[in-house]
């Protein structure tokens, strides 16, 4: 695996981890002379410190990620199979929600999204439907730790995730979470 490393990018990178020198040092495992005299463009570092650099910065990096947990909505509506869909769609409303998962006891077996309930709407009047008529497959699940990018890659596929610890659902996280803390 080749690292890479710009050591004209280290103060840089240092201040986007919020670290100062010697706590950077620190992590890296280098002394913190060796990171000024490197920011100051004074001295290359030799490959095995460029290496430990690389590292504690990729390493650091992904610590700071923000986890599932920090973005998810802790009240967690849900609907059972056999409620009325027009029931679902004044909780939705009320609510200003734009999915719902289905529960079967405590195991989820699918979702109600907007999308889905207009999709049903074109084939019948909604008042004729119940909840496992309209649902979709259940979203996915992820720990509370889970890095927010790969919530995000789930999000291209899926409009909602679920967060489960102990198998208790602990959250859902929409889209409008992730753009609500996008500007966090």
């Amino acid at each position: 695996m080749a690292i890479e490393f710009d050591p004209t990018k280290l103060k840089q990178i240092r201040k986007r981890l919020d670290l100062t020198q010697s706590s950077f040092a620190k992590e890296a495992g280098v002394s913190q002379s060796l990171i000024a005299k490197i920011e100051a463009g004074r001295i290359d570092p030799t490959f095995s410190n460029a290496k430990k650099i690389a590292q504690a910065t990729e390493r650091l990096s992904h610590r700071e990620e923000r986890k599932a947990e920090e973005l998810m909505t802790r009240d967690v509506i849900s609907a059972k199979p056999a409620e009325s869909v027009t029931d679902i769609v004044s909780l939705m409303s009320r609510r200003s929600i734009s999915q719902i998962p289905v529960m079967d006891g405590n195991k989820v077996i699918g979702l109600v999204s907007e999308s889905g309930l207009l999709e049903a709407r074109l084939k019948k009047p909604l008042s004729d439907l119940k909840v496992r008529d309209v649902m979709s497959e259940a979203p996915p699940i992820v720990a509370p730790n889970t890095p927010v990018s790969a919530v995000m890659g789930l999000m291209r596929y899926f409009p909602a995730v679920l967060v489960t610890k102990d198998g208790a659902i602990n959250g859902i996280i929409t889209k409008s979470d992730l753009i609500k803390n996008a500007l966090k």
